[in-house]
């Protein structure tokens, strides 16, 4: 097992969080974590494991050790604050939906009535304008605009048939 992480508040610190607790107008997870700090904060006398605080609060051990190390190495702000979690970059782009919705008005394959998905997905990997791309994702992206790749007079914005 690690060595705890000792935590000891600068005056100033415990003060700033003890007012945001106190308030309680910051988000439940930035309360959450200066509840963690101030129960981790030995200036007052108390020497609190990680696992007693993680008990009291009714949270796992490994964010109360994040939090004290994240005290320690960035400061208070780092401690508080959730970092950005940017994830994965979206495969389709408004240029990749705009050849999406041009090649679901064009004409279909031979042999083919209409465009489904998965023949959508794969013409879109064969032309070369993404790299992998599922039906699912077809789906979403066409959801958005008004396309309707089924119908005989496909387009990203159907004209109705006038009654004259």
């Amino acid at each position: 097992m690690g060595q705890h992480i000792r935590v000891k508040l600068t005056p100033e610190d415990r003060y700033s969080l003890e007012q945001r607790v106190k308030k309680g107008e910051d988000k439940v997870r930035t309360q959450t974590r200066a509840r963690v700090l101030l129960l981790l904060d030995r200036t007052e006398g108390q020497a609190r494991t990680h696992q007693e605080v993680a008990e009291i609060l009714g949270i796992t051990r490994n964010p109360v050790s994040q939090i004290a190390r994240r005290y320690l190495e960035e400061g208070l702000e780092a401690a508080l604050l959730e970092r950005h979690r940017p994830g994965a970059a979206p495969k389709i782009t408004a240029v990749v939906e705009t050849q999406l919705v041009t090649l679901c008005c064009s004409d279909p394959p031979v042999g083919r009535k209409r465009w489904t998905l998965r023949l959508l997905a794969q013409k879109m990997v064969e032309l070369g304008h993404v790299e992998s791309l599922s039906n699912v994702a077809v789906y979403h992206a066409l959801k958005k605009t008004k396309s309707n790749p089924g119908k005989l007079h496909a387009g990203a914005s159907p004209k109705r048939a006038r009654n004259t």
